[in-house]
């Protein structure tokens, strides 16, 4: 509106209620705080603990195939070291600049080349001789990658076309690739994952029902297309009818933790790692400190992995912008699918799954692709965001430049 001033009609911005121009939303500005020094602390002592469990169930393998005792700890120590650097790098790293879409896009494209290059020259289910497993790096992109993706799309993920369709062909063709491998453990955990991120944003329950159905669809015809699925599940409803009927790998490790007892029989003293209890360095580990360590050893392990998952969740809920919620959301519930998965087919509950225990099973890819998702995780930690409003809309601030341009009043003096 104008108004006279000084012999002159100048423009003002009227602050009144029906004129007041709208401002946008606001910037997210982020402020750097500490680390999230509960979640390092306990990463720090399930890596001990895993340390200390290699070491245990590795020594005689170790000895048998490589002629030293020491051999298989010294590449998980190795494999920690370098998951450590990775840890520090990711955590020092603003989470944010991996929203860029060009760093999600080059990771995507080369997670698949490698996927497709396991089909080809692999072995193992990896490449260096099954040494490196791509299926374990693939589980963290497609979180970095979902998580982008979704937090672009916002409201069209509710749109079928621009949302259900996109997101099923692009997990339909990680996990595709995986199943070839064939590696249907580690397929099943990127689709659950995925499956967990389009709730988390707030996709139609509809799709979400779809979701669900396609997923399952396909992992009926997989483990009727597989033997080998075949034989696990049938061995899984015979072991929840009767333990005894149940698979060899899990009926052994309900003997070790009866063997353990409450306080177990002493670190290194397991009788089954050697003998009959399946890949105790791996899959079997939480029934190898069963026996050892007995129930408050395990129990132990419980809660420091149920204490780093709720960590998880307190950031996902804490941080304020769509990406950092669903990557902190998609690394948590990805950490605590694995723990549920291997525990759980450990005890009976689950069908039998390839699923490393992870931070504590001996393998490098697994250990190293964990730290860095917690790495990422401790990231997010880092930053306090909040909404900072902007400041008033360009229409104000230039009128208020307007308002401040010099005037020469009446007398002829410069004010």
């Amino acid at each position: 509106m104008l108004q006279r001033f000084g012999g002159e009609f100048i423009m003002i911005a009227s602050r009144t209620s029906d004129q007041t121009v709208k401002a946008p939303q606001g910037r997210i500005k982020g402020r750097t705080t500490q680390v999230d020094w509960i979640l390092a602390m306990m990463t720090a002592i399930l890596l001990v603990f895993g340390i200390m469990m290699v070491f245990s169930t590795t020594f005689d393998l170790s000895y048998n195939w490589h002629g030293s005792r020491f051999v298989m700890l010294n590449k998980h120590l190795w494999h920690l070291l370098y998951g450590i650097v990775s840890l520090v790098c990711c955590a020092l790293l603003d989470y944010r600049n991996l929203r860029i879409p060009i760093v999600a896009i080059g990771m995507g494209i080369a997670t698949i080349t490698v996927l497709v290059l396991v089909l080809i020259i692999g072995t193992d289910r990896g490449l260096v001789a099954g040494s490196y497993q791509p299926s374990e790096l693939a589980k963290l992109v497609t979180i970095l990658y979902l998580a982008v993706w979704m937090s672009s799309k916002q409201d069209k993920l509710k749109d079928f076309w621009n949302g259900i369709a996109p997101f099923a062909i692009l997990v339909g063709i990680v996990a595709t690739l995986i199943i070839l491998q064939p590696d249907i453990s580690a397929a099943a955990t990127v689709i659950v994952i995925a499956v967990l991120m389009l709730f988390l944003a707030g996709a139609a329950i509809v799709h979400l029902a779809g979701a669900l159905l396609i997923a399952l669809s396909v992992g009926y015809l997989v483990i009727n297309f597989y033997p080998t699925g075949q034989q696990r599940i049938a061995e899984y409803l015979a072991g929840l009818r009767d333990i005894t009927e149940g698979s060899w790998h899990v009926r052994q490790a309900i003997v070790a933790f009866v063997d353990g007892g409450i306080f177990g029989v002493g670190l290194g003293k397991s009788a089954g790692k050697f003998s009959y209890l399946p890949v105790p360095h791996t899959d079997s580990v939480f029934a190898v400190i069963g026996e050892e360590l007995g129930l408050i050893g395990s129990l132990i392990v419980v809660v420091l992995f149920v204490g780093l998952c709720w960590r998880g969740v307190l950031i996902a809920v804490r941080v304020q912008d769509s990406f950092g919620k669903l990557l902190a959301g998609g690394l948590t519930g990805w950490i605590a699918m694995e723990v549920i998965v291997n525990i759980g087919v450990i005890l009976g509950v689950l069908p039998f799954a390839g699923n490393a225990l992870p931070l504590i099973s001996y393998g490098g890819s697994s250990l190293v692709v964990t730290l860095t998702g917690i790495g990422i995780l401790m990231s997010i930690s880092r930053y306090d965001l909040e909404i900072r409003p902007d400041r008033e809309s360009r229409a104000i601030i230039d009128l208020r430049w307007w308002n401040r341009r010099a005037h020469l009043p009446s007398n002829g003096s410069r004010r």
